[in-house]
């Protein structure tokens, strides 16, 4: 039965500067005349307001109050509109709100920087006017925090993990703006001296070659470590499928961001080989057989890492250590610097492979599975790492196949959950703020969609249309995000990567019911926007007819397009390296099936190599760098650094 008054419009909140004049406005609909009275609330008192009885209430705010309205008709029935609340801000910066305020998010309260002790209460306060009155919600080194989503921010009993880089971020309709970052700091007692004026990382999973047989685990392995080291609040950008400019270029702007006092952490997954102590990348458009000048050599980005006077510096290799063309000659290397903050963390051992486990869906590298498991741990990255290296040699699928390895000069007990303690905003720009927020397209026809952009790597993006419930005459909607036909040799990825990355997209947005799903990838190759077109099949219930509808909406060109463009660096010259040329070292795929016992069983690819040659002598030292190449490389990411056009 239709209900005797039925409130069309609802008066919003409002959050304004003393003095600011405005109205609230309520509507509503009924089968006779109606009335309207408007009521206001202070300090537990409700009071009927005088003469306000019409459908706009004209306010001059002096106080912050609540307000409702009450609607009656010639029958007696009546109802109340929701209670809003105008909260009234009575000291605010000269010039606020601007001369020409729409309404938008205006800040008028910053939090402040504060030392707690740890088990003490946490309290971060922020204000911003608007109209409608803004929502907060507040992030740590750039991680979104689920659960606080007012002015005020509150912890009530704090610990080590809760220490880094706070913000807050007000919006509406109109659009948002963002409270200035404070630094927090908890409990730096005597028992926690160490701590990271930052941290950053860098993930890089190689997994569709154009010459050597593909991969799979690489593209899970750099997604749960991604989120893993969010937690441990570092600030991340995972990036697949690189060629050796764009791998050179990232890893450019990596080294760009580290300082002193900073954790840094490289992590790499996809094929590579070692050669004479050196282990070697190898991108994924490296010719077959390939040469060390086709590949990116580890020891050359770690020699640049510690020249930024790190805290810490993790490498994490997920890739093979075959050696090969023992023939080729040996080329002068130069020790390390001997500053004791170095760890390797190798999958496997010298002249070994790397496997990768296949359990339904979803391939993991042995060496992540237990990294996964342990990363997280209060403890020194190095007894972390042996704690992992002592599970793999545990797990029967891989004994006598799989040992990994760990090389350190770690001379100080560092964790990878110690507090930061920011000296600076560098690494502000670095895995955050490149997912563009969600957006109402409205069709001719009255129906609207929702689009929202997932990020599940730093360049890969999912776009998600959701269409909202439909005008009365639109029945038998459906909806289509069409894929932009100057991106089909760009951005699209290939179905043999297509099943596993959709069902990382399944397992974090569970709740997500959503009417298309297009994805982009390989966003570091786009140096232009990109048009998106919807489709939107109905029937006019008027007339029975099917009918389409199309909108166009513009994605920005992508930050990681700006990051990599090619005008930011110049391709290194590696022509002085030793041409040896070598074959592919395969991370064998290691698949799980079950005999008729119910037994695992063991089933690995087949991996070809040339004929090793002997290893080296063992050491716990890291491994060394090539004198002649060190100059060279220097040169090559000093180019790749600071670009004209850099976001």
């Amino acid at each position: 039965m239709q209900e005797a008054i039925a409130i069309t419009e609802q008066p919003i909140s409002v959050s304004v500067p003393v003095g600011y004049s405005f109205t609230l406005r309520c509507r509503a609909e009924g089968r006779t005349s109606l009335q309207y009275q408007w009521f206001c609330q202070h300090q537990s008192v409700c009071r009927q307001i005088p003469g306000a009885t019409e459908q706009d209430l004209p306010v001059t705010a002096q106080q912050t109050q609540l307000y409702t309205c009450r609607i009656n008709d010639l029958y007696k029935n009546a109802i109340f509109s929701d209670w809003v609340k105008v909260e009234v801000h009575q000291c605010v910066a000269r010039g606020l709100p601007p001369r020409l305020w729409r309404g938008e998010p205006v800040i008028v309260l910053n939090p402040t920087e504060q030392r707690v002790e740890v088990g003490k209460p946490l309290q971060l306060q922020c204000a911003a006017m608007g109209v409608p009155a803004p929502s907060y919600q507040w992030y740590r080194n750039g991680n979104l925090l689920e659960h606080q989503k007012k002015k005020k921010l509150w912890i009530p009993h704090t610990k080590v993990s809760d220490s880094g880089t706070y913000l807050c971020c007000a919006s509406n309709s109109h659009g948002e703006h963002w409270t200035n970052a404070v630094d927090i700091h908890i409990g730096m007692c005597r028992s926690e001296k160490f701590f990271a004026t930052g941290k950053i990382a860098l993930l890089v999973g190689n997994n569709r070659y154009q010459h050597h047989p593909n991969l799979m685990a690489p593209v899970t392995d750099v997604f749960e470590l991604s989120r893993l080291l969010e937690q441990l609040g570092f600030q991340v950008v995972s990036l697949l499928d690189l060629n050796k400019a764009e791998m050179v270029t990232a890893v450019s702007r990596f080294l760009q961001l580290l300082g002193k006092g900073v954790y840094a952490i490289f992590y790499y997954a996809g094929h590579g080989y070692e050669h004479s102590g050196r282990n070697y990348m190898v991108p994924v458009d490296a010719p077959q057989p390939y040469a060390p000048e086709n590949c990116i050599s580890v020891q050359r980005i770690l020699q640049k890492m510690q020249q930024q006077q790190t805290a810490l510096n993790l490498i994490l290799l997920d890739t093979c250590r075959k050696w090969y063309n023992p023939e080729c000659a040996l080329s002068q290397v130069q020790p390390l610097e001997p500053w004791g903050n170095t760890v390797y963390g190798y999958a496997t051992s010298e002249d070994a492979e790397a496997y990768e486990l296949q359990d339904g869906e979803f391939s993991s590298g042995i060496f992540m599975k237990y990294l996964k498991k342990h990363i997280l741990q209060e403890k020194k990255v190095t007894h972390m790492l042996e704690d992992v290296l002592e599970d793999i040699g545990r797990d029967p699928l891989v004994t006598g196949k799989q040992v990994m390895e760990i090389k350190h000069t770690l001379k100080e007990a560092r964790s990878l959950t110690d507090p930061i303690c920011p000296s600076g905003a560098a690494a502000e720009c670095w895995g955050h703020g490149h997912e563009p927020l969600s957006k109402m397209v409205t069709f001719p026809c009255g129906a609207q969609v929702e689009l929202r952009f997932h990020r599940l790597f730093s360049n890969v993006m999912y776009v998600c249309a959701k269409l909202q419930a439909p005008p009365a005459h639109v029945a038998d909607a459906r909806l289509l995000l069409c894929r932009p036909t100057e991106m089909d040799d760009v951005a699209i990825l290939k179905e043999s990567r297509l099943d596993q990355v959709e069902s990382l997209l399944a397992s974090v947005y569970k709740r997500e019911e959503l009417d298309c799903v297009f994805q982009l990838c390989g966003l570091q190759k786009i140096q232009t926007d990109v048009v998106l077109q919807l489709d939107l099949h109905y029937t006019q219930l008027s007339t029975k007819q099917r009918t389409c509808e199309s909108l166009q909406t513009t994605l920005q060109k992508s930050l990681l397009g700006q990051f990599f463009s090619q005008r930011n660096y110049s391709q290194p010259d590696y022509q002085r390296t030793p041409a040896c040329a070598g074959s592919v070292c395969l991370r064998d795929a290691l698949a799980l099936s079950t005999d008729p016992k119910g037994q695992a069983s063991l089933r690995t690819g087949s991996g070809h190599s040339l004929p090793s040659s002997n290893p080296s002598n063992s050491s716990s030292e890291p491994e060394e760098n090539d004198e002649s190449d060190l100059s060279e490389l220097c040169s090559a990411l000093l180019r790749a650094g600071p670009g004209q056009d850099y976001p």
